[in-house]
């Protein structure tokens, strides 16, 4: 990968990693389904311009007519419902955290397709699996233990938002999975695009109904403009970008580098604690993903007993 395509990899894994510092100052305010619902249409509006600008709008419009009730269902899987749940979740556990808890996309991801699709999941991408997740466990547990006074939320209640979080990676892993089975051959901005206006349509809804009201802070506002703007449209114009230059496959350790910046972030602009047990916890589940998506291919010594006796 040329040095000015790492350069476009780390921008955008640092405004992924920002868009949870922003979700737990906007969520506060707004709401879980209104900041979403903001969200997801100044994103929208973003890629349709792109979309607009490109060189044959009239065949992905086409394609997005098309496509409507599959798209819809991506843009439901891929982003009303994960962006909710991950909201929801900061209400409770740290952006740091949160953005950890991201990373275990790819390990539902394998597991999906392993349930759904019948790939093959061999003894290594197992063992990735189980560090992955004991990796969350390690991270919830540092959130508990973390909590003091008298507004400390309760066990159950960081537990229930860790679920929440483990949900939308889930539902980020089936949503990979159904747009494989349903929209392979559909270009990637038209994909981002319809799923996105899809999300739209089926959180504007729940937005009006549950609308703050009370007054809103610019500073929550000043949130939901990078979400929309920076973290959503921008973001996904640098990743197409890196999906035409440097492959799927590059474009992806961008999972890796995301919970760098989001415990970075909510440590310098939200003063969040850094332990240790967070650190282990976050390179427990790095480390289980590098084993379950493939990046890492062998272990010395493991697997080659069973080998030899088969």
């Amino acid at each position: 990968m040329k040095t000015r395509h790492v350069v476009q990899l780390l921008v955008l894994a640092a405004l992924w990693g920002a868009s949870f510092l922003f979700i737990r100052v906007g969520v506060a305010e707004f709401g879980v389904a209104p900041l979403m619902a903001l969200r997801v249409t100044i994103g929208s509006a973003f890629l349709l311009v792109m979309l607009i600008t490109r060189g044959s709008p009239r065949a992905a419009f086409a394609t997005l007519g098309k496509r409507a009730v599959p798209l819809f269902i991506v843009g439901v899987l891929n982003s009303a419902a994960p962006f909710c749940l991950f909201a929801f979740a900061e209400l409770t556990l740290s952006a740091g955290a949160t953005s950890v808890i991201n990373a275990t996309t790819p390990l539902w991801g394998a597991l999906v397709a392993y349930v759904w699709l019948g790939d093959r999941l061999t003894a290594l991408r197992t063992l990735g699996m189980a560090l992955g997740f004991a990796g969350v466990v390690t991270l919830v547990w540092d959130q508990v233990a973390s909590a003091h006074g008298a507004l400390a939320p309760a066990p159950a209640t960081t537990a229930l938002a860790a679920a929440a979080a483990m949900g939308a990676a889930l539902l980020y892993g089936i949503a990979a999975n159904y747009t494989k089975r349903h929209l392979t051959g559909v270009d990637a901005l038209t994909i981002a695009t319809g799923s996105m206006l899809g999300s739209s349509l089926a959180l504007v809804p729940f937005a009006i109904a549950t609308w703050p009201a009370g007054h809103i802070s610019a500073y929550a506002w000043g949130s939901v403009l990078g979400l929309g703007i920076a973290c959503t449209g921008v973001a996904y114009l640098i990743y197409f970008h890196l999906l035409n230059v440097a492959g799927p496959a590059r474009a992806m350790t961008v999972t890796f580098v995301v919970p760098v910046f989001g415990i970075l972030w909510g440590a310098m602009f939200l003063h969040e604690q850094v332990s240790l047990v967070m650190l282990e916890g976050c390179s427990i589940v790095l480390v289980g993903t590098a084993l379950a998506t493939g990046v890492i291919k062998r272990i010395p010594g493991f697997g080659q007993h069973t080998r030899r006796t088969s």
